[in-house]
């Protein structure tokens, strides 16, 4: 049986202010025909089909429109987990309308028995698929309770869970099937880079957060694994595991990250095999730094998305604009001089404002303009009526 495995969509981020709309309908077509020109027979994909719980209705549209063209007009099927920033609430709502499309939405951890395992038939035989949505740390899980007593740790859970589902697969599974999980949680010890910012949210891939490779179960042919976008093995898997990634470079954390698919073979009398699908779709992100003139002069900056420094002599208030005009697709751009050691701004009883207004001259060497204090103002008042 031949698998495409696909992970971490984020349909909807934006890059700060720029949309990237085209580029992810670009990429997600791209995989559909990866998929097609592989001759796939099951696509799984490993969660954050969205960015956010709530998606713009271009965003879905363009997701739901790349679920349908996965499955070859209904000839391959699809099972796609939420993740971190899928709202299961919406999965599980979309769930009955797809379904006649052959694709299985599984928003919420389910009993093995009652939706948490499922059986497909493909055009190679018979595929049981574990799906294992992101678990947040608070969440209950009923099924297990009425099983075992509730673990405290969070790693705890997922290997829990993960066994039950194990078992489910061992009791089901015929010699000539195939057997998968698909999952949304991060395995201590992956690899991303760190100390810039990246498409993960923080939160989510701190220790707390983290599982042990004892969650990984030995009764599949597979592990699809998604909530890291770096892609890569997942560390001490017993079994064949990938992270597939992220789509796109999402922040400037994944700048030197080449994005992929996963194609896997399995076959009931050999482990699995492995291949890297490479992405072409969307802009690369690069970070540069030296002096102006010499970033103006290179040529290979004019189609990515850039988060630059330049070194000048002391505040540059134009500067922004004038990074701006020479490269529209710039993101960040931020001064490099020598600044005197200064005491943060005293904040006891002042106004958010002023306090905003001091740290700016004091960060980049001059006041905020009038907008930006104007948008500041704006932020305060929506933060103050979203808590009210």
């Amino acid at each position: 049986m031949r698998v495409l495995h696909t992970s971490d969509w984020h349909v909807g981020k934006r890059l700060e202010r720029h949309d990237r709309t085209e580029e992810h309908r670009a990429v997600v077509a791209e995989v559909a025909a990866i998929a097609d020109r592989e001759e796939a027979d099951l696509v799984l994909h490993s969660g954050d089909l969205f960015d956010r719980a709530l998606p713009p209705v271009e965003a879905l549209r363009i997701a739901l429109d790349g679920l349908v063209g996965l499955t070859a007009g209904g000839e391959r099927p699809v099972v796609v987990v939420a993740g971190n920033h899928d709202s299961p609430d919406l999965f599980e709502a979309l769930a009955p309308f797809v379904a006649h499309f052959g694709i299985h939405m599984v928003g919420r951890i389910k009993p093995p028995g009652d939706g948490g395992v499922l059986t497909v038939e493909t055009g190679a035989g018979t595929a049981h698929v574990a799906c294992f949505p992101f678990l947040r740390q608070a969440q209950t899980v009923d099924f297990m309770e009425r099983a075992d007593a509730w673990y405290g740790k969070y790693a705890d859970r997922i290997r829990l869970i993960t066994e039950r589902y194990s078992a489910h697969l061992a009791e089901v599974s015929g010699p000539d099937d195939a057997a998968f999980l698909v999952a949304h949680f991060m395995v201590g010890g992956v690899k991303v880079r760190t100390g810039v910012p990246r498409g993960e949210r923080e939160l989510h891939i701190g220790q707390a957060y983290a599982a042990t490779n004892q969650a990984v179960p030995t009764a599949v042919d597979y592990v699809a694994m998604g909530h890291i976008h770096a892609p890569q093995p997942v560390p001490g898997a017993p079994v064949p595991a990938q992270y597939a990634g992220s789509l796109l470079q999402l922040d400037f954390g994944e700048a030197e990250e080449e994005k992929r698919v996963v194609v896997v073979d399995t076959s009931p009398d050999a482990t699995a095999t492995i291949r890297s699908v490479p992405l072409a779709a969307g802009r690369r992100l690069m970070s540069v730094a030296g002096d102006w003139d010499d970033i103006i002069a290179r040529e290979d900056l004019d189609d990515v998305y850039l988060d630059v420094t330049v070194e000048t002599d002391g505040p540059d208030p134009g500067l922004l604009e004038r990074v701006r005009e020479r490269f529209p697709l710039v993101v960040k751009v931020r001064a490099a001089y020598e600044r005197p050691d200064r005491e943060a701004p005293e904040s006891a009883g002042r106004p958010l404002d002023e306090i905003y207004a001091e740290y700016h001259e004091m960060e980049h060497g001059s006041a905020p303009s009038d907008d930006l204090m104007s948008l500041f103002r704006e932020v305060m008042e929506e933060v103050a009526d979203a808590a009210s």
